[in-house]
C-alpha cells in the first residue's frame, strides 16, 4: 500500500499510466488489441461471410 501512495505522490501529476491494452505500444507493435474489439471485428467478419 505504501509503494502505491509513494508513486502516486511522486509520479507526474499523481496519476498512474494507463493499464489498458489499446495504450500500449508494444501491444500495438504486436498487433494486440482489446478483447472487446477483438470480438467486435470477428463478430463482422462473421456477418460478412457468406456461406455456400
Amino acid at each position: 500500500m505504501i509503494f502505491f501512495l509513494v508513486r502516486v505522490l511522486f509520479t507526474k501529476q499523481g496519476e498512474f499510466k494507463s493499464q489498458h491494452i489499446h495504450d500500449s505500444e508494444a501491444m500495438k507493435e504486436r498487433g494486440i488489441h482489446c478483447v472487446m474489439d477483438q470480438d467486435r471485428e470477428m463478430r463482422a467478419k462473421k456477418l460478412l461471410k457468406i456461406e455456400h
